[in-house]
C-alpha cells in the first residue's frame, strides 16, 4: 500500500450536515440574519476536512428549530431540533462519530447531550431492506 492508499484508508467517510439557515430562535425578531443562519456560519468556521456543511431554507421542523441533519451517503442520516447558536461544536462531533461508524449509525456513546435530547429522526439509507438491523 502506497502513502495515498494509505491516507485515504483512514479518512472518515464523507458525511453532510444541513443546516436550517431559516429557523428563528426564541430571541429571534423580523431582522436577519436568523440563527440559523449563525449556526450554519459557524458550523461552517468550525468544519474540518470530510465534513460538508451546507444551509438550507427550511428543514420543516419549526416547532424544534434550531434544526439540522446530518447525512451519511453508507449509513444512515439523523434530523436534529432544539438546538443552538451555540451547537457547531456538537454537530461536528455527531458528524466525526458518524463518519467513523462501522455499521453505518451513529453511536450513543461518545454524542453531545443536544444531540440525544434534540433527535427527531433516524433515517435508513436508501438500499436499507427490512432485514437488515441496524
Amino acid at each position: 500500500m502506497n502513502e495515498r492508499d494509505a491516507a485515504q484508508a483512514v479518512e472518515p467517510a464523507r458525511v453532510v450536515i444541513h443546516v436550517c439557515e431559516t429557523c428563528r430562535g426564541t430571541a429571534d425578531g423580523t431582522d436577519l440574519p436568523r440563527d440559523g443562519s449563525r449556526l450554519a456560519e459557524a458550523t461552517r468556521d468550525l468544519a474540518a476536512a470530510g465534513i460538508e456543511v451546507r444551509g438550507v431554507s427550511c428543514l420543516a421542523n419549526c416547532k424544534r428549530g434550531l434544526s439540522a441533519a446530518i447525512l451519511n451517503p453508507d449509513g444512515w442520516s439523523y434530523v436534529f431540533g432544539d438546538l443552538t447558536t451555540e451547537s457547531a461544536e456538537d454537530l461536528l462531533t455527531g458528524a466525526r462519530l458518524l463518519a467513523g461508524s462501522t455499521d453505518g449509525l451513529m453511536p450513543w456513546k461518545g454524542r453531545p447531550d443536544s444531540l440525544k435530547r434534540g433527535m427527531i429522526a433516524r433515517v435508513p439509507p436508501l438500499d436499507f431492506t427490512p432485514h437488515q438491523k441496524p
